[in-house]
This record gives structure tokens, C-alpha cells and sequence, in this order.
């Protein structure tokens, strides 16, 4: 059954939309951290005017088109709460944003941060092209040996189709500053991957 958390939170039916076009030269940087809320947050705070341009939250994964929260909430339909990031490459790399991603949550626990539990809220990078693969797992290794100690679970798949989430999980610990954030959401003192 998935977490408490999930039911703590609003619930609406339906996606607003799918991800729209990015602007020229940017590029995306797809990752499921568990709970889309803070994942996102940390990601905004951190890379504000360094590289950022914007960021979504939304569900992929999975296989049901055009899936509401209540439906991934149940933890059934295959997809991950996620946080896209569209960035700037000239001021922030692809690899950059993935070691930020290895030390703000836990990639060990299987399906879970925190008290959220389910496959929603596993650890997963989607890449968007051979090159972003590449980056992906070369970083995973990395922070596998030298920070986890061997124990990353976090998937590395292609990108798939992604639903932007309804409206109202966008920015939502910026409008609700006291909302829930998972308790595995932080910021670890991690020496710089060599």
C-alpha cells in the first residue's frame, strides 16, 4: 500500500498537460527522487541563476495515459513521481545536475524515501539521448563507490512519455512553505566525485 504521505495530500483527477517544447539550446534532466515536492524544491533553491530555466514536476514510467495523482498515488500504474529540470547547458552540466540528485536523497532504499513507500517514490535518472546515458551511468558508478558504498538501486532507463502533474504540485513548497517535505530530502556533505 503506498505511503500515509500520499493521503495527506490534495487530490485532483487529472494531469493539466503533457510537457510542452523547451526553449532552443536547453536541454532536460528527468529524475525521480520520491516525492516530486521536494525533489523539485531542491532543484529550484539550489540552481537558481546558475544554469536553471525551469522546472516541472510531473509522472513517468508508467504505461496508463494520462495518469491523475489518485492513480499514482495507488502505486499500480508504473510510474514514478519525478521532477523535470530544463537547463542551461553552457552554465550547468547534465553531470552536475546528477550528482546534486545522488546527494540530496537516499538511492538505497528500494521503492522508498523516507515514510513514503511504493514504486512512485523509487530513485530512478531517464535520459534523453545516448550521450545523457552515458553521463547517467558513469555518475551512478561513481557515486556508488564513492558515497553509497555499493548500495545505489536507482534506475537507469530512457525517458518515456511524461505527464506534467496537476497544476497545483507545481511549485507547491514555494505556495505552501509549510507543506510536506520528506524527511530524506536533504543536501549531504559529499567530497566532490573524482
Amino acid at each position: 500500500w503506498s505511503s500515509l504521505a500520499c493521503w495527506r495530500r490534495p487530490l485532483l483527477v487529472a494531469p493539466e498537460s503533457s510537457a510542452g517544447p523547451i526553449p532552443d539550446g536547453a536541454q532536460l534532466c528527468t529524475v525521480a527522487a520520491g516525492c516530486f515536492w521536494g525533489t523539485e524544491h531542491l532543484y529550484r533553491r539550489h540552481f537558481a541563476g546558475k544554469g536553471l530555466i525551469d522546472a516541472k514536476v510531473g509522472y513517468i514510467g508508467g504505461d496508463l495515459q494520462n495518469p491523475s495523482y489518485r492513480a499514482v498515488c495507488g502505486g499500480k500504474t508504473g510510474h514514478a513521481e519525478a521532477a523535470q529540470i530544463i537547463f542551461d547547458p553552457s552554465k550547468v552540466s547534465y553531470a552536475q545536475l546528477l550528482e546534486f540528485f545522488y546527494s540530496m536523497h537516499d538511492p538505497t532504499t528500494l521503492n522508498a524515501q523516507g515514510p513514503d513507500t511504493g514504486p512512485q517514490y523509487r530513485s530512478a535518472i531517464y535520459f534523453h539521448d545516448a550521450e545523457q546515458e552515458k553521463i547517467a551511468r558513469d555518475i551512478t558508478e561513481k557515486a556508488n563507490a564513492q558515497w553509497w558504498k555499493g548500495g545505489i538501486v536507482t534506475e537507469v532507463a530512457p525517458a518515456g512519455k511524461w505527464w506534467s502533474a496537476e497544476e497545483y504540485h507545481q511549485l507547491y513548497l514555494k505556495n505552501n512553505p509549510s507543506g510536506y517535505e520528506c524527511p530524506s530530502h536533504y543536501l549531504r556533505p559529499f567530497p566532490p566525485l573524482k
